[in-house]
């Protein structure tokens, strides 16, 4: 993951090479939206995974993501967890992402509801301590956009994901982390470019250990984040990497879901 970043970081040599794109090829978000059927449920799993079965190579239509060429993925597996099927990634170097694309209008479903658990001694870290920087669990929505609305810079840190990672970047990028550094609701910038933004929505180590039931309004929080109304999500993606204190780490995920508002609120937390 901090490879990556590095690499988006790359000097203006680079630009001449990938310049001549497209304005509508710089976000792989714009061909999702066009292509992919729109969800229109009142709930929508995205992820699906307390229906599967532990140990199956079947992910529920998920998928691996490469951050960077090379790099060593995480492994995600699907396995049982207090009677209920859940993934659990590992990372003892590298990491990788699991996404899965899906076609959700925030305006109609803009509830999101999961649950995550990192085990204590991934949160803690090794001799090191825990990691400042690089969140043990991150949960993240790629929008769709207009990309003609983008300053220079903006574009051009899009032509250079595209040229220089395995697959680049969408419109924008929304991801909700645990994360030790920071207080909870704080929102921050990728240091690397502005259209991938950061909501901490656990802090601290109170409740390693623990399964963390998580509801989010994505549409209050995307508002938030780029001062502006959210295009529709395109992809869902999960994503546990080797910590920035050089230490492995395990985590857990459960089902994923987005609600109608006139949903029933009782009818959550379940994995």
């Amino acid at each position: 993951m901090q490879r990556a970043a590095g690499l988006l970081c790359l000097g203006a040599s680079l630009l001449a090479g990938c310049a001549s794109l497209p304005l509508e090829e710089l976000a792989w978000s714009t061909e999702l939206a066009r292509s992919l059927p729109l969800e229109v449920a009142p709930e929508v799993r995205a992820g699906r995974f307390s229906q599967l079965r532990p140990g199956s190579d079947y992910l529920g239509g998920w998928e691996p993501f490469v951050m960077v060429r090379g790099n060593t993925p995480t492994r995600y597996r699907l396995v049982e967890q207090e009677g209920v099927v859940v993934i659990q990634a590992d990372s003892a170097e590298g990491g990788s992402g699991l996404y899965r694309k899906i076609h959700i209008d925030p305006r109609r479903h803009p509830i999101l509801e999961w649950r995550w658990r990192v085990p204590r001694e991934s949160g803690r870290g090794g001799a090191n301590g825990p990691s400042r920087a690089s969140p043990p669990v991150r949960l993240s929505l790629a929008f769709d956009g207009n990309t003609d609305k983008l300053d220079f810079d903006d574009r051009v840190k899009l032509r250079m994901a595209k040229a220089l990672t395995a697959n680049g970047l969408p419109y924008a990028s929304l991801l909700y982390v645990w994360l030790n550094g920071k207080p909870a609701e704080t929102i921050y910038s990728s240091p690397h470019t502005e259209r991938v933004r950061h909501v901490v929505v656990e802090s601290g180590e109170q409740r390693l250990g623990e399964w963390v039931s998580v509801r989010r309004n994505i549409i209050e929080d995307y508002k938030r984040a780029f001062g502006e109304e959210p295009g529709d999500v395109v992809a869902v993606g999960v994503m546990t990497d080797y910590g920035d204190n050089r230490a492995p780490r395990r985590a857990f995920y459960g089902d994923i879901i987005f609600r109608h508002p006139s949903d029933s609120l009782t009818e959550h937390a379940r994995p």
